[in-house]
């Protein structure tokens, strides 16, 4: 290919290429390489552009011996962390194209995948742990005390169970992400399907000394009831189990306009210990807990907040988290009407 031909393809690109005559000179640049690697580097060292060692390394070994290199680029634009793959080879007559593919999305997600495996696999590490210890003592030490055998017993139900309800959460989370492009297409009276739930816990209730308020009008919106069932039982849950004993948990709907158009706000408001700051922007992430002694001694599985998020995405709402420690938090679900 001549000269003209690589910059035509060059500029054909739809990622960041850059055209290098030698090692020693940019030939030409697209504009997404421009805007990467800043203005003003035409007929500039590369390595007025691009400080990656790595990287004019492979623009050397190209020019020198041609064949194609391919080596990663750390680069941070507008405050954000990304990450290349830069393709370089040898074009005949001196030039090297490098081209850059932005792999940052696909990091992040394999990184996601790695700590998700890790922390799945943390979760059910202890209890799985715990028992095949009581297995192993109820087959020799405690296999004629009754007593043991009975508290042993409990204990691994109590495992058991734990297990249960992180298999049901996982598998919850994973047909919530499924589905959460997929509007839904019923309609759902809110304040009929907040009493239901509050109705539902009055168990929890009853444990902590603590009762459910329900203030505010009807709104019927667009909506999976048993989706929303899920987002309210998980939220008033939560206030109830984390909130302070012989509290009042207010649970308010009014309307909210936003940029979508009308919206019903759903406050669920506890009188609890409060959430530091540095805690909220993370509470929805899988497994993150405020407090993960606690949590699980509750029974909670660190996913409850990641489903809850998942869902309101899907019905194109928002979750809005208040909190002050020592007077207690507000998790506010606003649902469009339409």
């Amino acid at each position: 290919m001549d000269e003209d031909g690589l910059f035509r393809l060059l500029n054909g690109l739809p990622m960041p290429a850059m055209l290098v005559e030698g090692d020693t000179r940019i030939a030409g640049c697209n504009p997404q390489a421009i805007a990467l690697l800043g203005e003003g580097i035409i007929g500039r060292n590369p390595a007025m552009a691009v400080r990656t060692p790595a990287v004019l390394e492979a623009i050397s070994a190209a020019a020198r011996g041609g064949g194609v290199h391919e080596v990663r680029m750390a680069s941070r634009r507008d405050g954000q962390d990304q990450m290349f793959q830069v393709t370089v080879s040898a074009q005949g007559e001196g030039m090297v194209l490098c081209v850059f593919r932005d792999v940052t999305e696909t990091e992040k997600a394999g990184a996601m995948r790695r700590d998700f495996v890790a922390n799945v696999s943390h979760e059910l590490r202890t209890p799985l742990t715990a028992l095949m210890g009581f297995i192993e003592t109820l087959k020799h030490a405690a296999r004629d005390d009754p007593a043991a055998r009975d508290m042993f017993l409990g204990i691994m139900e109590q495992e058991a169970g734990r297990m249960n309800r992180l298999v049901r959460d996982l598998l919850q989370l994973s047909r919530v992400e499924a589905e959460e492009r997929v509007r839904p297409r019923e309609t759902v009276a809110v304040r009929p399907l907040l009493e239901g739930v509050i109705a539902s816990l009055h168990g929890v209730a009853e444990k902590t000394g603590s009762s459910v308020r329900l203030v505010g009008a009807d709104a019927v919106l667009p909506g999976d009831a048993d989706q929303l069932t899920q987002v309210f039982t998980n939220l008033i849950e939560n206030a109830l189990k984390y909130g302070a004993s012989g509290q009042t948990v207010t649970v308010t709907l009014s309307p909210e306009d936003t940029v979508r158009g009308p919206a019903v706000r759903v406050e669920v408001a506890d009188q609890g210990e409060g959430i530091d700051p540095v805690h909220l922007p993370r509470l929805t992430e899988r497994f993150y807990r405020v407090d993960s002694h606690r949590s699980r001694e509750m029974g909670g599985t660190g996913l409850g907040l990641a489903i809850v998020k998942h869902i309101v995405s899907r019905h194109r709402g928002w979750l809005r988290v208040e909190s002050v420690v020592g007077e207690g938090s507000r998790f506010q679900v606003i649902l469009p009407l339409g």
